[in-house]
């Protein structure tokens, strides 16, 4: 039985080595759905010796529930078993059973060295909770934050139109005394020559008397 309420997470199996596996892969989805995915590497190691641990050790069956809990500033990963015997901790890991992600366990030497803390408690008169803990990132929130609303866009105001009109000139006003003219008024058209061509003028008459 799975369960997701707020941020917790519990797993009820048989610690045997087949579903240990399948544990770890739960926790990794599980880390990744709460975006803490640089803890997962250590929360699916811790795990796996803890789980292997009952499986080894554990008296009279292998029933175990797993749990993760997600605090602001950590997590916790613990496991609960029917037997009451404290775990010993050895001296120095055993690592004859292969890689970091083996199946058998190699003791709360390991889960020490990848974890922040740990500890065991009696769970009443039969059974008992080996847990422990890893910082979580200071800059991943444990839900996604919620998307800020986009403030509505206003549209830009269109450019104006400038429609080219002729700068009226006041009358009797010589052309280039002043009087701007814009680029899109249009050109004044040059004068037409006239096809009499120019008016003869009249002789100028002498000043000296004949």
């Amino acid at each position: 039985m799975i369960s997701h309420p707020s941020r917790h997470c519990t797993v009820e199996l048989q610690a045997l080595p087949s579903r240990i596996g399948q544990v770890r892969r739960i926790v990794s989805a599980q880390l990744r759905y709460w975006h803490m995915d640089a803890l997962i590497d250590r929360a699916a190691l811790g795990v796996t010796e803890l789980l292997s641990n009952v499986h080894r050790h554990a008296r009279p069956d292998k029933s175990c529930t797993v749990e993760l809990e997600l605090a602001p500033d950590r997590l916790t990963v613990s496991v609960r078993d029917n037997d009451p015997r404290l775990p010993v901790p050895a001296d120095a890991p055993d690592t004859a059973d292969g890689g970091p992600l083996a199946t058998c366990g190699r003791g709360l030497a390991m889960v020490a060295a990848v974890s922040e803390s740990w500890g065991a408690r009696p769970d009443g008169e039969h059974g008992k909770v080996v847990w422990f803990t890893l910082p979580a990132p200071a800059a991943v929130r444990p839900y996604p934050a919620h998307t800020p609303r986009r403030a509505a866009e206003v549209p830009a105001a269109p450019e104006p139109v400038r429609v080219g009109t002729a700068a009226r000139t006041p009358v009797g006003t010589p052309v280039g005394a002043g009087v701007a003219l814009t680029a899109e008024a249009p050109a004044a058209a040059a004068p037409v020559a006239s096809a009499a061509g120019p008016r003869p003028q009249a002789p100028a008459r002498s000043a000296v008397p004949g």
